[in-house]
């Protein structure tokens, strides 16, 4: 299995890394939906500047992300 790369994604880019299947549009709405239903992971984004508008994740929040959630299918 191939390792995540933890770098900068569009929301765009990394809810498809997660929902493969759906359309860009409900990628993004599924992973966000994820993100503000953990609240611990929730907290820790915005500790460290996450915004809800923000059209990116920095590669702190990909890594806060993947901890929480775990890595898109195929990755370890």
């Amino acid at each position: 299995m191939n390792k995540f790369p933890i770098r900068v994604y569009s929301k765009k880019e990394l809810a498809l890394c997660y929902f493969p299947e759906s359309t860009p549009e409900n990628a993004v709405r599924h992973l966000i939906m994820w993100v503000k239903q953990n609240d611990n992971l929730l907290t820790h984004l915005r500790s460290i500047g996450y915004q809800d508008r923000a059209k990116a994740f920095s590669p702190h929040q990909v890594k806060l992300i993947t901890e929480y959630l775990g890595t898109p299918d195929g990755y370890e």
